[in-house]
């Protein structure tokens, strides 16, 4: 059985807490929706949709790290792994 709070000040901080529960798994399910679609993206070899993708991956992983629902380091782990995986199927043959 879930705890249920007796003070007014408890039974608000609850609801504060059920609130944000909610809108943090929101915010991650996106994101790693999104990072996904990205690496799709880096898969398939199409660099412009690629590249696209991982712009808009990049944009919501900051997203979420600014707003404290994801780790910034995690989300500089995602992001560099995204990037490096891009650079590593669309890089320039030398010479």
């Amino acid at each position: 059985m879930p705890h249920i709070p007796v003070h007014p000040s408890a039974q608000k901080r609850r609801r504060q807490n059920l609130k944000r529960a909610e809108r943090n798994r929101a915010v991650k399910t996106h994101a790693r929706s999104v990072a996904k679609v990205a690496q799709l993206a880096i898969e398939s070899n199409d660099e412009a949709k690629a590249r696209a993708e991982l712009k808009a991956a990049t944009k919501v992983l900051y997203k979420a790290a600014s707003s404290g629902t994801m780790h910034r380091n995690t989300v500089r782990r995602k992001v560099a792994r995204l990037s490096a995986s891009l650079h590593r199927n669309f890089a320039k043959p030398a010479g």
